[in-house]
């Protein structure tokens, strides 16, 4: 295994993506070669990794991925000097299933790969206090290395030494101290970060990011703490669900885990990029139209008017399969209504309709058992998947394509749906179980 780290924090909002960023960056700067990671079902911040590291970035998901799958996911990293991986909110957050509270969590991700933590501590509003934090983080789990801490969002001179003071009584180490900046806050909508394909500067944002690292962080000692974890087992990525897939890509269309993306290239399968904004229709004489999810709400007006994209979209359902996944299958319903109360016609290969307009948060893992096959699977197959949107269903009349349940194995009332040669989920696929 390459030596590696995991950069977590306390909890979600103190600084650990720009953080990340800025790493990943100034090491690339100094000559190294980056392989970055994301512990969790994210879909977002690897795109920004790429940004950053100039290297593809792939998700580590504990809860959904057998030891194969991971292993397979590490050996993205070969050719790589270094691994940075960051964690998703706390650092030991994740689900109570199989009885751990902490099944999924950053920190689980950390003992497989045997990557040390720095921890993110956003220290404003306190001093000393922040040591207690930190030693709890440290001593919660003896069996988890522990590299160090960076303070964030520090006020002043006098406020960073008795921090330190703090740490130093703990026995915590400090990589490094930033100070507090207003510009260091990446923008957010209600799924998180904006996509990193719409942030107005992003090379500019992520160079200032390494500059301010360089400047407030040891990177000789966080490289320092680097560790190599076990030999894990090498394992192919997920095989492709056809031979020639038209997948829509675009600010709509854009959330797909990068390792599902990677097994279908390694596999020899053919990817055909499309953009439904662009009113682009899919290949004609591709096997699969795949449709994953993003942000349709947004652009309501420009896809009900691409006449181009829906009428190819139709034609090829009439003899080959169409899948869709969260904001994907809402596009293939008959309707979605946005924020504002305005309803846009959609694809109209499934009787769903979705609204915005009262928001109704859905979150989680999902465990699903097909009733009916689905580009790739067979009936009977049970699927890994995540689902994270805030949109209320007003109707789902179709068949349903699953039996879906959560982390817990509790009942979920989204099952998707089928209707000929068009399925879809509100969940993002992350792999299929194995026997």
């Amino acid at each position: 295994m390459i030596k590696g780290l995991m950069i977590s924090a306390p909890a979600s909002g103190t600084g650990k993506t720009t953080v990340m960023l800025g790493l990943l960056r100034a090491l690339r700067d100094d000559g190294m070669v980056v392989q970055p990671y994301k512990s969790g079902p994210d879909y977002i911040d690897p795109a920004f990794h790429l940004a950053a590291a100039g290297r593809a970035s792939f998700n580590f998901d504990t809860w959904a991925m057998d030891g194969n799958l991971l292993g397979g996911i590490a050996a993205q990293s070969q050719r790589a000097d270094i691994c940075v991986a960051e964690g998703s909110m706390g650092l030991f957050d994740g689900v109570a299933t199989r009885g751990q509270s902490g099944f999924g969590s950053s920190a689980e991700t950390a003992l497989s790969m045997g990557w040390p933590v720095i921890l993110v501590i956003d220290v404003g509003g306190q001093a000393q206090s922040a040591a207690a934090t930190a030693l709890g983080f440290k001593s919660y789990n003896p069996d988890l290395p522990f590299a160090g801490v960076i303070l964030n969002r520090v006020a002043s001179p006098r406020h960073e030494r008795l921090t330190r003071l703090g740490m130093e009584r703990a026995g915590v180490k400090v990589l490094g101290s930033l100070p507090r900046r207003g510009d260091l806050k990446l923008p957010e909508r209600h799924l998180g970060l904006i996509q990193a394909v719409e942030h107005p500067d992003l090379e500019a944002a992520i160079a200032g990011y390494a500059e301010f690292l360089r400047d407030n962080v040891d990177l000789d000692a966080v490289k320092a703490a680097a560790q190599a974890g076990p030999s894990m087992v090498q394992h192919p990525l997920p095989t492709p669900p056809a031979q020639r897939i038209a997948l829509a890509r675009d600010a709509a269309f854009s959330f797909t885990y990068p390792h599902l993306l990677e097994g279908w290239r390694a596999a020899g399968a053919e990817i055909l990029p499309f953009s439904p904004l662009a009113d682009e229709a899919p290949a004609p004489d591709a096997d699969l139209v795949w449709l994953p999810g993003g942000y349709p709400e947004l652009h309501g007006g420009t896809l009900t008017a691409a006449s181009n994209f829906l009428s190819g979209l139709r034609k090829h359902a009439e003899t080959r399969p169409v899948h869709g996944e969260c904001g994907g299958y809402m596009v293939l319903g008959a309707g979605l209504t946005d924020k504002e109360g305005t309803r846009h016609e959609m694809a109209g290969l499934f009787g769903l309709e979705t609204s915005f307009e009262k928001r109704k948060f859905h979150l989680g893992y999902r465990r699903a058992v097909l009733d009916a096959p689905m580009p790739g699977f067979a009936a009977g197959a049970a699927l890994r998947g995540h689902e994270f949107h805030y949109t209320t269903i007003l109707d789902e009349p179709d068949e349903p394509l699953a039996q879906v349940s959560d982390a817990d194995g509790n009942p979920v009332p989204e099952t998707g749906s089928r209707r000929g040669h068009v399925t879809g989920t509100f969940f993002h696929l992350i792999t299929g179980e194995t026997v």
